[in-house]
């Protein structure tokens, strides 16, 4: 393999975990960040990035979090979120592939790239990184600094060094690196081991080595370069041989292109705009096939299916809907119009304008060799669910309802129906659906615990518990029963109560004293064997369910 250091390109944005925060925050108009606002992203108690204005009133990377804000009270803190900074950057990548292909994710907020191909093509290095940066500052990236010389590291020292905002390039002449990183501080190779890709164990090794050099009295790169090669190996081993050859401007890393993942998701534009569901899906059909032929040609199926539509007033409109099994063309088509005709719907939320744009993009995926036909067909279920799902593509999304147990203190109220292949959803809005297992993992205190009874009436039965004298049964404040329970009253027919246990308080919004409710259950067994639950809410009695 080849050490010859080649000539690279990085580009950098600067404090790019705030950028990431701000654009999210922008995309999601979502308030509470204003752009002059000073905000620190922190991570194990120490800031990671601040903002310009931040910096302004003496925030630094590296301090604790209780410094930062002793230096600014109205600091925003926000824990990092390296989820959020790569989602937000795999669009900066794409646009720099769209100029210059064959680019390397560094970290979010830096790539490299070789800068051969793109000097050849753009009339120079210098121009090629001015070519880039124009490209991302099109669309909104302002901030962005670019660094030219022998290898990634070198490269990367000019971007984060050497540059400002208003001279954002900097090239290393071919040969110059060793004399450009001669003057800076060793803890620039600490900075690298964090931001190439190497390991948690391996970045806090080389901690330890630059802290080391430093105690030893070798402050600069240079010094360290200087020192003999034999002897590094003796003293630090090989991972200190390899950064000894960073400092000395041999970084014979390639860079290592990425492979662009295959771009799934389609959109069709409308012009002029449609305004009639039918309307666009009969012309989303073409889009929807090829979605689906897409998704066959990389092995994969669409379980999840993404939607979002933009009207001509810039309203949009986005969901994401479930499959029983996978979506195919038809299956896309009808989503897209159960979308359009629930927005215009009594809530009259949603598209108040014809539509402009629909995108459609897998929200989740699977292989495809998952839901192949089985040689001798699925059998019955296989039938029941294309009954079903060709039912509901002919009275629409809410035509088919499956039963499910929600979350909830009453039986009654933890039966809900929803659309065939959907999961319970308490808003139909993607960011604030809450699942049928979340809901059902809640504390819900009050609420029955297993085994359930196997009939829940609809509407509580009225029914009547007394004591051996005939007098009323009830619950006074402390939960104590006014006597013993004797028989119950249903229907005019009296049961005797063979035996009892209870009461079991249910409080719901205490807080709030028009809606607050407050009852106990009880579980009864007749003389006939019959087993009841019971509820007491002041001095009227119901029956809830039955244990068949």
């Amino acid at each position: 393999m080849s050490t010859t250091p080649v000539r690279s390109l990085v580009l950098w944005l600067p404090d790019w975990p705030i950028t990431a925060l701000l654009r999210e925050e922008a995309a999601a108009e979502r308030p509470g960040t204003a752009a002059d606002r000073p905000v620190a992203v922190v991570e194990r108690n120490l800031v990671v990035a601040c903002s310009a204005s931040a910096r302004a009133e003496g925030v630094r990377r590296g301090q604790r979090r209780r410094d930062a804000q002793a230096r600014c009270s109205r600091l925003r803190v926000v824990t990092t979120d390296a989820a959020r900074d790569h989602r937000t950057f795999a669009p900066v990548v794409s646009l720099v592939e769209k100029r210059a292909p064959g680019v390397q994710l560094v970290r979010p907020g830096l790539c490299a790239l070789r800068a051969r191909g793109p000097a050849r093509y753009y009339g120079g290095e210098a121009e090629a990184a001015r070519v880039l940066i124009g490209a991302l500052r099109e669309h909104g990236f302002d901030d962005v600094r670019a660094g030219v010389a022998d290898g990634p590291f070198t490269a990367e020292q000019a971007a984060t060094i050497a540059t400002t905002a208003d001279d954002p390039v900097f090239v290393v002449p071919a040969g110059g690196a060793a004399g450009f990183l001669a003057p800076l501080s060793v803890a620039a190779l600490d900075a690298s081991a964090m931001g190439m890709g190497s390991s948690s164990s391996r970045a806090d090794s080389t901690g330890d080595l630059v802290g080391l050099l430093a105690r030893l009295g070798v402050q600069t790169l240079g010094g360290f370069a200087a020192m003999d090669t034999d002897r590094v190996r003796e003293r630090f081993g090989e991972r200190g041989v390899r950064l000894h050859a960073l400092a000395a401007g041999r970084d014979s890393r390639p860079v290592e292109p990425r492979t662009p993942p295959p771009e799934l998701q389609r959109e069709i534009a409308f012009e002029p705009p449609l305004e009639i569901a039918d309307q666009v899906a009969f012309a989303m059909r073409v889009t929807a096939d090829d979605f689906v032929a897409g998704l066959g040609a990389v092995d994969l199926v669409c379980t999840e299916l993404r939607v979002e539509l933009v009207g001509d007033r810039g309203e949009r409109s986005e969901r994401v809907w479930l499959h029983p099994g996978s979506f195919d063309a038809a299956a896309v088509v009808d989503r897209v119009r159960w979308q359009l005709a629930e927005d215009v719907g009594a809530t009259g939320e949603g598209l108040r304008s014809g539509v402009t744009l629909v995108r459609i993009s897998p929200e989740a995926v699977d292989a495809a060799s998952h839901h192949a036909p089985a040689i001798f067909g699925g059998g019955p279920e296989e039938r029941v669910h294309h009954a079903l799902s060709r039912v509901q593509a002919m009275l629409g999304h809410r035509g088919v309802l499956t039963p499910t147990v929600g979350g909830g203190r009453w039986l009654a109220e933890r039966q809900v129906l929803v659309p065939w292949g959907d999961r319970h959803e308490r808003d139909r809005h993607p960011r604030s659906a809450d699942s049928l297992a979340a809901q059902r993992a809640r504390p819900w205190p009050g609420s029955l615990p297993d085994p359930l009874p196997a009939t829940v009436f609809a509407d509580p039965v009225p029914i009547d518990v007394r004591a051996l004298g005939g007098e009323l049964v009830d619950v006074d404040e402390r939960g104590s029963v006014s006597a013993v329970p004797a028989f119950l009253i249903e229907g005019g027919r009296r049961r005797a109560i063979e035996a009892w246990a209870g009461p079991w308080p249910v409080v719901e919004r205490g807080w709030d004293a028009a809606r607050a409710r407050r009852a106990h259950r009880f579980q009864v067994v007749d003389a006939d064997g019959g087993a009841w639950l019971l509820v007491c809410e002041g001095d009227a009695w119901t029956a809830e369910a039955v244990y068949d």
